[in-house]
């Protein structure tokens, strides 16, 4: 059974940091792409960054793009989402993609977990 675990979600101030991280079981982790996506209230659910398999290529959003740095270990089937300098726009539910094909930042993702709540007060 595919599990894909979040975890690391937390309420901070503006310009405060957080590490997400993901736990992948069940799936050959280091063959996947994987991605983290976020949905604030209310709104669709929004690409924030992505990584190949072996890391060489990343992608993010515009909006977090100097901020955030996705990384992943494959010895351990886990991603990570290092986040810093967070402001109150970054207020969402915070999700893990997985599939063998690189989406992107596309919300096409064939395996996808619970989430976990990034709350960022100024």
């Amino acid at each position: 059974q595919v599990r894909l675990v979040e975890s690391g979600g937390d309420s901070v101030q503006a310009g405060g940091s957080l590490r997400l991280s993901c736990t992948v079981s069940g799936l050959p982790f280091r063959d996947y792409k994987m991605a983290w996506f976020r949905q604030p209230p209310g709104q669709w659910r929004k690409g924030v960054s992505c990584i190949s398999e072996n890391g060489d290529m990343t992608g993010y959003s515009d909006s977090v793009k100097g901020r955030f740095t996705v990384s992943r270990d494959n010895a351990k089937g886990m991603l990570y989402l290092q986040m810093d300098n967070l402001r109150s726009e970054d207020t969402a539910m915070y999700y893990c993609a997985a599939d063998r094909i690189y989406w992107w930042l596309l919300p096409n993702y064939n395996y996808w977990g619970q989430g976990t709540q990034v709350t960022v007060s100024s």
